[in-house]
């Protein structure tokens, strides 16, 4: 007998995410300081995995290199020559640090995933994300 129902379980798997990324160790989190950082730092990719569309409502982190995260398998997997052509910057290398951002923190959870079983080892999560880049910036959101 199935007593959650489609709502329910999505509930539950959002939870199951928030809890992983509570336990997590503090050096897979990347910090607005960090982040912050980043113009200084050419050899770390921030990837924003939102939207076209929700880009364009709020703006984006300096430094940052959209790729929405229906696109990150392809990207991650295409080579050297396609990523720059596509992304304006070479692929990133198995071992080179990448830290994804989103819009609040969830869907980097999934490109995590996605980075990893590519083979990527130096994968870094900014749980606050646009929501709190935005709010420390002191931007409109």
């Amino acid at each position: 007998m199935n007593l959650l129902g489609p709502a329910s379980k999505s509930v539950v798997l959002q939870l199951a995410n928030q809890v992983r990324l509570v336990l997590r160790p503090l050096t897979t989190m990347a910090t607005y300081e960090q982040v912050k950082d980043v113009p200084n730092h050419p050899e770390v990719y921030l990837i924003d995995v939102r939207r076209k569309d929700e880009l364009q409502q709020t703006g984006c982190i300096p430094a940052s290199l959209n790729i929405p995260l229906d696109e990150l398998d392809n990207a991650l997997s295409c080579d050297g020559a396609a990523f720059k052509n596509k992304y304006g910057r070479s692929k990133p290398g198995k071992e080179s640090r990448i830290i994804f951002t989103c819009r609040s923190g969830n869907r980097v959870v999934e490109a995590e995933k996605i980075a990893k079983n590519q083979g990527y080892c130096n994968v870094v999560l900014y749980k606050g994300s646009w929501n709190e880049w935005a709010q420390k910036e002191g931007l409109n959101t």
